[in-house]
């Protein structure tokens, strides 16, 4: 299995489009983009924390996963990260945080920038 851990605050937050006016539904348009994207993953988990998670329902839809954080994104992240690695899932993290990719990396994932996953988007 291939699994694709979103940091979806990092995602949105890369593309001065106006989403800290609407963080609910900049997170929706990014679900929506997922759902239909075309990338190599088994399974996307998006991570969403606040605001954002006004925009969409935790559970799975597809092959998308969505996660609501309890607290911090980022300990959400890794979590998931270290879980998929754990079940011996290969593991991308997309974020920009070098902190975070540190730690992701550190529990065997990959990391690649936001304006990858955007690209794929289209």
């Amino acid at each position: 299995m291939t699994t694709l851990v979103v940091d979806a605050a990092n995602v949105v937050g890369s593309r001065p489009d106006g989403w800290w006016k609407d963080r609910a539904g900049a997170a929706r348009r990014l679900h929506e983009g997922l759902l239909v994207a075309d990338t190599p993953y088994d399974v996307i988990v998006l991570v969403l924390e606040g605001a954002a998670k006004g925009g969409v329902k935790a559970g799975r839809d597809g092959h998308v996963r969505v996660v609501h954080a309890q607290g911090s994104g980022d300990e959400t992240i890794v979590a998931e990260t270290r879980a998929a690695a754990e079940r011996g899932d290969r593991v991308t993290v997309v974020t920009a945080d070098r902190f975070l990719r540190a730690r992701c990396e550190g529990v065997g994932a990959m990391a690649l920038s936001p304006s990858w996953l955007l690209d794929q988007l289209g």
